[in-house]
């Protein structure tokens, strides 16, 4: 009979022990923070069977806070299934006063049986472990022409503990537009930089209209409470390049004879900020024509002016009317060209011929009349 209930105590036991069974893990129990950060442990509650685990949390100094949070709420206890591990957060205010060295805060676990559990965690507090946030570029100088925008891709990244919003400004001289885009909403005026993560700034600047040759200071500010970053962009104008073709009077028109060449003195004026060298002339006349200009390649200097004479030569059968050449000013930093109406007049030889076959032919009638008038 002692032997039945002998037996019958250890068989009733054994499945109390292992209902019992529970476990308390976090994947990092020992961290590096800084004075004043809020730290969040993950921690995993797991049993053996179905049921509500009590929680508790022990050993926090004076000074800081240190609560269990799940669901949106501040928790005292949770329910297992008894096969998934249960997730609650251990959230940890470290005071900004608070000193250096290590300290642990234990949480413990109870089930409704009596069975518990512990995990110590271990804070330490330094200084250097705040992390920095740093906003860097590949390329922080760029270069071009005046009427040119630039565009400067920068890298901002929180390497702190804690997710950062930042605000992002960009200032550059008197005159110039420059706007700064942080994260990829074109409108957004802030974005969240999660701890260890980075995001993309982008800063367009527009120089001024008159903006001289030179190079010029752009300055990036990222800035998170009392955490920044700062980048210093410059951007080198080569100056503007503007090119017109006119002609000397003005008039975009001129007079030449078949087969003979006619001369007219162009214009070549450069209102941008730098020289405009190697500008090529040229013309697209028709067919039979030629066009040349002395001189044939020019260089106008900024805001300056230099004058060409194009030769103008029509072919020798052409008839009088009007045709229209175009003149043209190629350079590799500017362009520029204007249509010339050229008014073909009759050769005065052919004039010549003309009023002599007339007077011929008037004294050949004379003549006639004349000798055979009488009869």
């Amino acid at each position: 009979m002692v032997a039945l209930l002998g037996l019958a105590s250890v068989l009733g036991a054994a499945p109390v022990g292992a209902a019992d069974a529970i476990t308390l893990t976090t994947p990092y129990p020992a961290v590096a923070v800084a004075p004043g950060s809020n730290v969040n442990f993950e921690i995993s509650v797991t049993t053996d069977s179905a049921g509500r685990v009590d929680l508790t949390v022990a050993g926090a100094p004076a000074g800081w806070t240190a609560v269990l949070r799940g669901g949106g709420f501040t928790v005292d206890g949770v329910e297992t299934d008894g096969s998934t591990a249960t997730k609650v957060t251990l959230n940890v205010t470290v005071p900004a006063d608070a000193a250096a060295g290590t300290q642990r805060i234990t949480v413990r676990g109870v089930t409704a049986s009596g069975a518990s559990a512990t995990l110590p965690v271990d804070i330490r507090v330094s200084p250097s472990a705040a992390g920095d946030v740093t906003l860097t570029t590949d390329v922080p100088q760029l270069k071009g022409a005046s009427d040119a925008t630039f565009r400067f891709t920068l890298t901002l990244t929180n390497d702190t503990p804690d997710d950062l919003t930042f605000s992002v400004i960009a200032t550059g001289p008197a005159g110039w537009t420059v706007d700064a885009q942080v994260g990829s909403q074109a409108q957004a005026a802030s974005v969240v930089v999660a701890a260890g993560a980075n995001t993309t700034v982008t800063v367009n600047a527009k120089p001024s209209a008159d903006a001289a040759a030179g190079a010029y200071p752009i300055a990036v500010d990222a800035t998170s409470g009392s955490r920044s970053a700062h980048a210093d962009l410059a951007v080198e104008i080569t100056g503007s390049y503007k090119l017109a073709l006119s002609t000397l009077d003005g008039r975009l028109n001129m007079n030449a004879t078949a087969g003979s060449a006619s001369d007219l003195t162009v214009l070549l004026t450069n209102t941008g900020t730098a020289d405009v060298a190697e500008a090529a002339l040229s013309a697209d006349a028709p067919n039979g024509w030629n066009v040349t200009f002395d001189p044939p390649t020019v260089t106008v200097p900024a805001g300056g002016q230099v004058q060409s004479v194009a030769h103008v030569t029509p072919s020798s059968d052409a008839i009088a009317g009007d045709y229209v050449a175009t003149f043209r000013a190629t350079a590799s930093v500017a362009t520029a060209s204007t249509q010339i109406r050229v008014t073909i007049e009759t050769s005065l030889l052919w004039g010549a011929i003309g009023i002599a076959l007339i007077v011929i032919v008037f004294a050949g009638l004379w003549w006639t009349f004349r000798r055979y008038g009488r009869r």
